[in-house]
């Protein structure tokens, strides 16, 4: 939350500058107060999982929000109770007409498939154009960020030798960037992916802004200089257990998997791993409500 301090005291311009969201008492007292609308478009195969995972990372944070979950209408889970979907998720066609602060776009296991060869991808199409106009800022993560850049800016994605798991570390390009403040010089966030994007052509287009890379895992965090579009090719929302979990599932399927870099203990799968990025994945997504939603989207929302 903003910290409130007069309009004329001195450190008021040296904490702006760094980036600390001071609000003079003019503008406190002018100020309108409403819950934050989100929309998170789950693509993961166990919902109920990837929801709570990023509810908690949603919720540090005292700012009010109201969350709904979508689905995709042309493709239904198969791993979560059709009684849950129809309890708690809607679709695009339900929510057309509303306005949103935020939207999240989850990652996806489809990575080994070309995006026009998603069941789905047709119907993602329209949700990235119907949040172009509805939706203030969007947070994708992983798949759902390559998909992201895919279809707004052409910037391809490239398979992987193998599978990309484990907790890397990474540092930021833009130490002045909100997104990031208060980000360690190093810091580690978990990979899990069999695909990778390119920086340079992230890079190379002048509409984004590279903001933390990984020497091992590469691209980490990018947005589009209006901060209107964030991407992650991370997970920083996983749950301490979750690449273990990952790694069991792919151990039964006959996968081979590698283990997961700088994970568990000794690189003993049978230890416990630390939760060592909590800290960061909550300052990623408080830093994201706070910068680039509830300090710019307009108090009625009918003026996006």
């Amino acid at each position: 939350m903003p910290i409130k301090i007069s309009d004329t005291l001195p450190a008021r311009g040296i904490l702006e500058r760094e980036n600390i969201f001071v609000m003079p008492r003019s503008r406190a007292l002018r100020q309108d107060i409403r819950p934050l609308r989100l929309v998170i478009l789950n693509l993961m195969p166990h919902k109920a999982i990837t929801e709570t995972q990023l509810l908690r990372c949603l919720s540090n944070t005292s700012l009010q929000i109201e969350a709904d979950l979508l689905r995709t209408s042309s493709y239904t889970s198969k791993n979560t109770e059709p009684e849950h979907l129809l309890a708690h998720y809607t679709t695009l066609d339900e929510i057309y007409g509303r306005r949103y602060d935020g939207m999240i776009v989850t990652g996806a296991p489809v990575e080994h498939m070309e995006f026009e060869s998603v069941s789905y991808w047709r119907e993602l199409i329209r949700i990235f154009d119907w949040a172009r106009n509805n939706v203030y800022s969007t947070f994708h993560i992983c798949w759902g960020a390559q998909a992201g850049l895919m279809h707004r800016y052409g910037i391809p994605k490239t398979p992987l030798p193998e599978k990309l798991s484990g907790i890397y570390a990474h540092s930021i390009t833009d130490p002045f960037c909100p997104l990031t403040r208060g980000f360690d010089d190093l810091f580690l966030a978990p990979h899990s992916r069999h695909t990778q994007t390119d920086i340079t052509h992230v890079q190379a287009n002048p509409n984004l802004q590279v903001l933390a890379v990984s020497e091992q895992a590469g691209l980490y965090a990018a947005m589009s200089k209006d901060g209107k579009e964030i991407y992650i090719t991370g997970h920083p929302e996983y749950d301490t257990m979750t690449l273990s979990e990952e790694y069991a599932r792919d151990l039964r399927r006959g996968l081979n998997p590698g283990i997961p870099y700088n994970y568990f203990p000794g690189n003993d799968p049978n230890a416990a791993p630390p939760q060592t990025w909590r800290s960061h994945a909550h300052l990623l997504y408080s830093n994201w409500l706070n910068y680039y939603v509830y300090q710019t989207t307009p108090f009625d929302l009918e003026e996006l």
